[in-house]
């Protein structure tokens, strides 16, 4: 949580509130469903204002609440604050949204005073990247399932950008979409309604009844009981007042104009060289997908919906992992939503829980065996060794609550620390405030939602690279003694938060935006950064402590250009380097790929992924798996046809129509298979379209086969083969025969816009 500009600071004072079993008081009369200011003869006076107008009311209901007991005694002080905001003369009004605003998940821009009049409005002010503010996410969701637009509550998102990067309507529907967000969302680009209701932090709440009047503030995390006790209580209150209306507010949801991808927001990557495989969290999905290094998926685990099962490949579930980490057939994943270290043995095909209880934690110490020990939010991981055993600890990048901390795989000793367990998991850096704070002990230093993590063993670095998101710096936690020191980025104050920009230089000259990766590169003895906020890659000579851009132009697209300064990235969250140093691995998140910077040749290109050969789920989400050998073989007599050749542009889609005839007095095999399927032998890269092959159940209706180009295409040059597999037999059934036919169709790609084409017909006559 971050504080701006204002700090509320009271005084504890004596509660002016009624009894709170007090019936005494005379029940206000019925008022008009209407949004105009209203007043009262005989009734106090709120200051006009923003929230601050608000607080002395709240402070003396929350040291209140503080010392009832029981629920009734909580539902009639909250009932009793309501009666008394609602009773002055002015109502605490909340401004009209502006005209101008962007808004997602509706059919249009909302009005408080047109659309939202006779709703409990629940705003929630928050910024996307702030991991307190994804927290309360699911406090909101259970809230809006709990009560509808329809029962009188409406939650509405308030972004209200921390980095120049969050105030892109662009970016925002991206994180709309990652973290599942359905209620409005209107995109504060300038902080407008946050700065008029002089809101404070990062994510504050505030409830509204139904005539645009504010009623509460809850400011932080961690408030989901008087959430759900104040909005319960004001819709009782406004609804015993006939204010309350069942008027539905039409939403259109932004996920649902989306087209399917084999990826959704690849959140961390990791490359096990000795097995030639690259484990990706494919976090939008909720899943993880072992895959080679050219592309083919060996494993699918988990998704396409969240949840934290235990158990075997066809099993397991995640909920948007993030940070994975892989040796000797043993992957290690941070189960971000589910406040869990979920561990996958490829061997066994079987995945575990080895940290975190499922609820997020606030324990900012550890010392538990892991799977006993609450956790939150890990965001990252990476293997380190001990003095005694070679990757015996699991260093995690614990976002939630700042600090960064260690799941013991064998026993040994921390450094400076005492001999612990295997299995116990527990802080090894950062007090757990959230700040830019270095220092030699390890434990006061402090730490702003760490969200990547490399280790360098060897000497003279011998140290963990931390990727500090919300102080956009880079920091070196030491493996010898724990110290924490400043890399580059940020500022020498601990307290600024806001020391961010684009800039190449050394130390605190250099500026970054909001970086969610690291990744060293023990050849070159660099370390690259995924500067998210500003869509590059960038490294670091960690000597020097420069910093300099690798990769990216600054702009949020998805452009493979002729080198590697001229091809960009969207929001990159995650990047991995292999042991021989050729080939840099990134997680392109808000692009939904995987990018490959050849080092050596600088250059850069698109990993396709490929047809699987083992599917581990029954339901594989948005992208159709076929097994191999599924795929029929057309027979060595089946004839081949080039087609003339077409030119395309990237991602165009194609239509081909079957146009077969059988030979006189035959028909299809109705218990046998007829199918079409692509190949694309040495241009594998075509075959992204979730739809590579299907059945033919009817030749005489000229089935139509759709094709779509892939949006990054790795050569001007390709060629696609259309094959035909038919069983047929003749009509008394007294032979039956397998035929097979191929198309080839060549493409000539080029980066213009092509009209559509017309439907392209395949004719045979068997």
């Amino acid at each position: 949580m971050w504080a701006l500009g204002l700090v509320w600071l009271h005084d504890r004072t004596e509660l002016s509130l009624e009894s709170a079993g007090s019936q005494t008081e005379e029940r206000l009369e019925s008022r008009p469903l209407s949004c105009a200011l209203a007043g009262r003869e005989g009734k106090p006076m709120a200051a006009t204002g923003g929230l601050p107008c608000l607080l002395p009311s709240q402070s003396q209901l929350d040291y209140a609440l503080e010392d009832a007991t029981t629920l009734q005694e909580k539902e009639n002080l909250v009932y009793q604050h309501v009666k008394k905001v609602d009773g002055w003369e002015r109502d605490l009004k909340v401004p009209e949204f502006g005209a101008d605003l962007q808004w997602l998940n509706t059919e249009g821009s909302l009005s408080f005073y047109k659309h939202l009049c006779g709703k409990v409005v629940v705003l929630d002010f928050f910024t996307y990247c702030c991991i307190n503010c994804i927290h309360i996410l699911p406090d909101l969701h259970d809230l809006e399932e709990k009560y509808s637009d329809k029962d009188g509550v409406l939650v509405i998102g308030v972004h209200s950008a921390k980095f120049p990067n969050e105030k892109v309507l662009d970016n925002i529907k991206s994180a709309v979409l990652r973290y599942n967000i359905t209620h409005p969302v209107v995109n504060d680009v300038n902080a407008t309604l946050w700065h008029e209701l002089e809101v404070s932090c990062w994510p504050t709440l505030v409830i509204v009844g139904p005539r645009g009047n504010i009623l509460f503030s809850l400011i932080g995390e961690g408030h989901k009981d008087k959430l759900f006790l104040f909005t319960s209580i004001a819709l009782k209150y406004y609804k015993e007042q006939r204010q309350i209306n069942s008027n539905r507010i039409r939403t259109q949801l932004y996920r649902n104009s989306l087209s399917s991808s084999p990826l959704l927001f690849p959140g961390k990557i990791a490359v096990d060289s000795s097995e030639n495989t690259l484990v990706i969290a494919d976090t939008g999905h909720h899943r993880i997908l072992i895959v080679e290094k050219n592309g083919h998926i060996l494993h699918i685990i988990g998704g396409p919906d969240r949840g934290r099962n235990d158990g075997n490949f066809s099993e397991a579930s995640f909920n948007c992992p993030q940070g994975v980490a892989i040796k000797n057939n043993i992957i290690y994943v941070a189960d971000t939503e589910n406040h869990l270290i979920r561990k996958i043995d490829l061997r066994l095909e079987l995945v575990s829980t080895v940290a975190g209880v499922g609820i997020q934690g606030t324990d900012k110490e550890g010392g538990a065996k892991g799977d006993e020990q609450p956790i939150s939010s890990p965001w990252d991981i990476t293997l380190g060794s001990l003095a005694t055993h070679e990757d015996g600890v699991l260093w995690i990048a614990m976002a939630g609550i700042h600090q960064l901390w260690a799941l013991m795989l064998e026993n040994g000793k921390l450094p400076k620390g005492s001999d612990l367990k295997k299995g116990t998991c527990l802080r090894f850096a950062g007090s757990g405030n959230e700040e830019n704070r270095n220092n030699a002990y390890p434990h006061k230093a402090g730490f702003a939602q760490p969200s990547g993590l490399s280790v360098a063993a060897e000497d003279p670095w011998s140290c963990i690279f931390v990727a500090d998101s919300e102080s956009s710096t880079v920091r070196t936690v030491s493996l010898k003694d724990g110290t924490v020191k400043h890399l580059v980025g940020g500022e020498r104050d601990p307290m600024n938060l806001f020391a961010f920009g684009d800039v190449d230089g050394a130390g605190t000259n250099a500026k970054l935006q909001h970086p969610l990766g690291v990744a060293w590169d023990k050849k070159r003895s660099l370390l690259y950064v995924a500067d998210s906020y500003n869509h590059k890659i960038k490294f670091v000579d960690p000597k020097m402590k420069n910093c300099a851009t690798l990769a990216g132009t600054g702009e949020a697209s998805n452009i493979i250009g002729s080198s590697i300064t001229t091809s960009t990235f969207n929001e990159p969250g995650g990047l991995c380097v292999e042991d021989g140093g050729q080939f840099l691995y990134i997680a392109d998140t808000n692009n939904h790929q995987i990018k490959v910077i050849d080092l050596e040749t600088r250059t850069v290109s698109l990993l396709p992924l490929l047809q699987v050969d083992t599917v581990d789920t029954i339901t594989t989400g948005s992208i159709k798996m076929t097994d191999k050998a599924e795929l029929p073989r057309l027979p060595k007599s089946a004839p081949h046809f080039q087609l003339p050749s077409l030119t395309v542009s990237p991602g165009q889609a194609l239509q081909f129509v079957l146009m077969l005839n059988l030979p006189p007095n035959t028909k299809l095999t109705e218990e046998a298979p007829s199918s079409w399927f692509f190949t694309a032998e040495g241009n594998e890269w075509l075959l992204c379209d979730p739809y590579r092959s299907g059945t033919i159940a009817d030749i005489f209706e000229q089935p139509i086969i759709p094709f779509q180009l892939p949006t990054n295409c790795l050569s001007a040059e390709a060629l696609l083969s259309i094959n035909v597999c038919l069983y047929y037999c003749s009509k008394d059934s007294n032979a039956c025969m397998m035929k097979g036919i191929s198309f080839n169709q060549p493409f000539h790609i080029a980066n213009v816009n092509q009209k559509s084409i017309a439907p392209i017909e395949l004719t045979y006559t068997f």
